[in-house]
């Protein structure tokens, strides 16, 4: 059977406060999907909500009290930016399943028909690279990439901490060290990692593999077994 890959896209990729940059993102990323395409991969892509998830978030929390009803909107925003993603691919020609899965089990099915799923959040409680590493564990994937705003993990958060360290190989107990482990996040929050997407990765027995995405240039590198700049996250210390 084909290699399968699974990527959690953070929804902060598509930046649409920053268009230029966004549209040469795209460009690479639709590249990228056709080499793997033509080279008999197939893949799934699971979109973060991003911008528009935070807004939409931000627009209800006055009124709406429940977590879940507000995770719901979250997850409308990650459909929201999986569908653009998915339309974007389809125009080019890729072979991109014509429905955004709302599960796991939709997401797998998929794959066995197509090269490419995009895909976004499936229930509350928990974010897209909680479906990620979930879906990633189901195909039997060698890792779950999580391509984001940051270059790796880091010993504490570098928007806050000038003598933040910035690590290139762990273990997901170090991970949960760092960011939990099993405890949702807010609605609208977000962390290097989920820390219930740690602790499914670890339940799993899986490896993960964290860089910057806005560098399409690692995402490569990282599908392709290749060394990358970033952060392997291994799920035995052994």
């Amino acid at each position: 059977m084909s290699p399968v890959h699974v990527v959690a896209l953070g929804g902060s990729l598509l930046r649409p406060e920053e268009a230029d940059a966004r549209s040469m993102w795209m460009g690479q990323l639709r590249q990228l999907m056709v080499h793997l395409e033509g080279n008999e991969r197939r893949i799934a892509l699971v979109v973060g909500g991003g911008l528009p998830a935070r807004e939409g978030i931000a627009l209800a929390k006055n009124t709406v009290s429940d977590a879940h009803r507000l995770d719901e909107i979250g997850i409308a925003g990650t459909r929201l930016n999986a569908t653009v993603l998915q339309q974007v691919l389809l125009d080019i020609g890729c072979d991109v399943a014509p429905s955004v899965p709302h599960t796991i089990e939709q997401a797998r099915l998929l794959l066995d028909q197509h090269h490419i799923v995009v895909m976004g959040g499936t229930v509350p409680g928990h974010t897209t690279d909680t479906v990620a590493v979930k879906l990633a564990a189901v195909v039997h994937a060698r890792h779950c990439i999580i391509a984001t705003n940051v270059s790796h993990v880091y010993t504490k958060d570098p928007r806050h901490h000038d003598d933040a360290e910035a690590l290139t190989e762990m273990t997901l107990g170090e991970l949960g060290a760092i960011v939990g482990v099993g405890t949702p996040l807010e609605p609208g929050a977000s962390a290097v990692v989920d820390p219930v997407a740690v602790k499914v990765a670890m339940d799993a027995g899986l490896d993960l593999a964290v860089l910057d995405g806005r560098d399409i240039r690692l995402l490569d590198d990282a599908l392709d077994g290749q060394p990358f700049d970033g952060t392997i996250i291994h799920a035995r210390g052994d």
